[in-house]
């Protein structure tokens, strides 16, 4: 085999938000979704500034060259796609425009009525030692003389955290689509009235991310969160982004007076923060996607329940298509059921509002025993972790946290019953998080199973991740035949899986591996796939977002296809799918092929026995692998080849259409 290859997990990453911005310029995707495509690609941008910009090294300046160039790309995109549908439909959207007469006084009222009261302003030419710009926030820099000529500038905070970013003014039977810092802009005459203005320019400060956490919190971890959290936006400066424009002499000083030395300066558009552009001002019944209401992934009979269902046979709930009913009423049946005694869940990001987690301190408050295992290191949702963790703990919910060198990214939950003087399991193993919000547009898959040889074992997970001291070297009792667990045999069970079917390609028998991840990046499983397809193992990956391995090279990865699906749902689901000489074992999990997944995270995977769920399983794979609409090939030089077929085939709608049939008598 030749020497592996690999494609940067960066570079890669930014191929992966290239393709968010190409959805963006279809003409057949309705107009607000695709201005939601948009929004998509600038938050994705953002964080990759705050996560990943302040650890690149060699690749750094070709990142630049790429982000800049996908830039341009989005701007052609904004200017000459967007706009244009928008009016053709009545709707001026002021992108780059001044506010017409005609809607002055609208403007106006909004201005002295709304947002006047959020308006304050500093100069930076001054000691700004009681001021410091914020992450990712919105200034307006202004460049005013007074009436000796004496040239100064003034930042104002545009409070878009409060105000809405966009303000929809109708016209008639017309509507302009307004910014909130064009609003601001349009009346600097007010708020500097004896001053001549020479210019203002929108900018943005985009800072480090990361928290540190050092072993000696080890007991008080929410303590050193929550100082840790109060402090995250203010860390290191990674980019400085400014509105084209404004003269390098001023730009200078900004950067001096901000502190910015080390951040990358950006020339971006005029506007920042189009994350904002979720939000636009438009019905979603007229301009967004087609309503597909989700169908019933299991009916439960009037007088049956949940718990007797799965006892009879294994539930399969496959989200966004499927509603999230059974997950809820999984956790509301244990709450309340009187033959329960224990509850073991582990959650890594909740919904703000989460009705599992009010499900979990009822049953505590009913008697039962709760153990949640709560990951308070799940980047950006730690504070939202933290609240719930504290109610938990005041409702009598046995709280536990992860190492802080092991995070808990496994997404399970167990029932313990006695009936009849014997123990009865019950169990929840997801592809994604217990979150009945990102239910709605996460494609998951949800197995409710009562399936007793794998649910002991998952009953000995959580007796090794309530531990205070959580080493995995020091379990050499715990043995996993069923389940998957990263730290334990989750690498090496895949190895081995990847290794039968070379075996059996060598003895000229069928082989074949299909894998569905968000993101593969971990190069000793990369090289083992590798491998495989030297011995003639069919591999097909469909891999969403960050993708390492280098596709159809010859003498390496000829036999390996990798595709990308981007389309209204997000894809996030995990499937391993190994031909077995036709018996196709098939898991399903937690665990990307990340190094933070296989090294660093407790994961689990798990694997599918129900020959009925199996052939289901099997077909949503299907669909997505004749996808030749909303897929991509991923070629061996890291672009996003769009697929073309005498026969269209959008999987996300066929996948629809087929769970709409499934169990609905």
């Amino acid at each position: 085999m030749e020497s592996a290859v690999f494609f940067n997990r960066d570079l890669s990453w930014l191929s992966f938000n290239e393709r968010v911005l190409m959805e963006a310029s279809k003409a057949t995707v309705p107009i607000l979704e695709r201005i939601k495509f948009l929004s998509i690609y600038s938050s994705n941008l953002d964080e990759f500034y705050r996560v990943r910009m302040p650890v690149l090294m060699w690749d750094f300046e070709l990142a630049k060259q790429k982000i800049n160039q996908q830039q341009q790309k989005f701007g052609e995109i904004m200017v000459k796609q967007i706009l244009p549908e928008l009016e053709a439909q009545n709707i001026h959207w002021l992108y780059n425009k001044p506010i017409p007469a005609s809607i002055s006084a609208q403007v106006s009222d909004i201005f002295f009525n709304e947002v006047l009261a959020y308006i304050h302003s500093v100069c930076i030419d001054r000691d700004l030692t009681d001021f410091f710009a914020e992450n990712n926030k919105l200034y307006q820099v202004i460049i005013l003389r007074d009436q000796q000529g004496t040239e100064r500038m003034e930042l104002i905070s545009i409070p878009s955290e409060v105000l809405q970013r966009l303000y929809a003014i109708p016209a008639g039977e017309e509507q302009y689509v307004v910014f909130l810092e064009d609003i601001i802009k349009h009346h600097l005459a007010y708020l500097f009235p004896h001053d001549v203005i020479h210019g203002a320019y929108n900018l943005k400060i985009t800072r480090n991310a990361a928290l540190k956490i050092g072993q000696e919190y080890a007991e008080d971890i929410t303590i050193a969160l929550e100082k840790q959290l109060e402090t995250r936006d203010f860390g290191f400066a990674t980019r400085f982004l400014y509105e084209p424009g404004i003269p390098l002499r001023n730009i200078y000083r900004v950067i001096h007076a901000l502190n910015l030395h080390k951040a990358a300066v950006v020339e971006g558009g005029t506007y920042h923060n189009l994350k904002d552009l979720n939000n636009f001002p438009l019905d979603g019944k007229q301009f967004g996607y087609p309503k597909w209401p989700a169908a019933v992934a299991e009916r439960i009979a009037e007088k049956d329940t949940l718990f007797n269902h799965i006892l009879r046979k294994d539930i399969l709930i496959n989200v966004p298509y499927q509603n999230y009913d059974a997950v809820l009423r999984f956790f509301n049946e244990a709450s309340n059921d009187v033959s329960v005694e224990e509850i073991y869940v582990t959650l890594y990001r909740v919904a703000s509002n989460s009705r599992i987690v009010n499900a979990l301190m009822t049953a505590a408050k009913n008697g039962k025993k709760v153990v949640v295992l709560v990951e308070l290191k799940a980047r950006f949702d730690e504070a939202n972790n933290i609240k719930w963790a504290k109610q938990m703990k005041a409702a009598g919910v046995r709280i536990v946290y992860s190492n802080l060198d092991l995070k808990v990214h496994a997404k399970v939950g167990l029932v313990k019953r006695t009936i009849e003087g014997e123990t009865q399991y019950l169990g929840l193993l997801a592809t994604g998080n217990l979150n009945e919000s990102t239910a709605k547009f996460y494609t998951d898959h949800i197995l409710l199973t009562a399936h007793q040889p794998m649910l002991q074992e998952l009953e000995s997970l959580f007796g090794f991740l309530s531990k205070k001291k959580k080493t995995p070297a020091d379990e050499d009792q715990i043995s996993f035949e069923h389940l998957l667990v990263a730290q334990f045999n989750l690498q090496k069970v895949f190895l081995d899986l990847i290794q039968r079917e070379i075996d059996h390609a060598e003895q000229g028998l069928p082989a074949s591996i299909v894998i569905k991840m968000n993101n593969l990046e971990e190069q000793v499983l990369i090289t083992k796939l590798y491998e495989a397809s030297q011995a003639g193992v069919k591999i097909q990956l469909i891999i969403r977002g960050i993708c390492c391995l280098v596709p159809g090279q010859a003498g390496l990865s000829e036999n390996i296809t990798v595709r990308r699906i981007v389309d209204r749902y997000l894809e996030h689901g995990r499937i391993f799918i190994f031909h077995n000489n036709g018996e196709n074992d098939i898991y399903m999990g937690s665990a990307d092929w990340m190094n933070r997944n296989i090294y660093s995270r407790i994961e689990v995977c798990f694997p599918l026995y129900d020959a009925d769920l199996k052939r289901l399983i099997m077909e949503i794979i299907t669909l997505q692998l004749q996808d030749n609409v909303q897929a991509v090939n991923i070629s061996a030089t890291m672009q996003n080849e769009a697929l073309n077929g005498p026969n269209p085939l959008r999987s996300q709608e066929a996948i629809y259409q087929l769970l709409q049939k499934f169990n609905v008598n």
